[in-house]
């Protein structure tokens, strides 16, 4: 299966955060599984870092490259397609990250790991989803 890690999803993942199910873990990690993870949400991370919303446990530059290649996770690139596609979804949600990240699943047909209710609310699939609300941002990359 390819599927698309929302940013909370691929931050819980390398961070070990116990709000990623363990049957979501084992998704990612299945090696039969191409996981993908937007350049959006690279591009998200490095801006609420730079911000201090964000706290890696380590450097950007040196946590976020070597995850992904540990985790042979693909980098989805941004697309026009993509982008033509997020002018026309409706703002059922108005993070401009998770936006991308939606059309990116949409215009690609790939499933998105992740938990924010809003996403229920496009034609997208859902590999895991609740409808708890997400912990505050400065705990998503903690690492234990």
């Amino acid at each position: 299966m390819r599927l698309l890690l929302d940013t909370h999803s691929f931050l819980w993942f390398i961070g070990g955060n116990e709000q990623l199910p363990q049957a979501a873990r084992e998704i990612i990690i299945r090696m039969d599984n191409e996981v993908l993870l937007s350049i959006a949400s690279l591009w998200e991370i490095a801006i609420k870092t730079s911000l201090g919303r964000l706290i890696l446990g380590r450097p950007f530059e040196e946590l976020i490259p070597e995850q992904i290649i540990l985790n042979e996770i693909g980098i989805l690139p941004i697309g026009l397609d993509d982008l033509s596609t997020v002018i026309k979804l409706p703002f059922h949600h108005r993070d401009p990250f998770d936006r991308l990240i939606i059309a990116q699943a949409m215009t690609k047909g790939l499933p998105i790991m992740g938990n924010d209710a809003q996403f229920a609310r496009y034609p997208v699939e859902l590999v895991w989803h609740s409808h708890k609300p997400f912990i505050n941002e400065k705990n998503w990359g903690e690492t234990r």
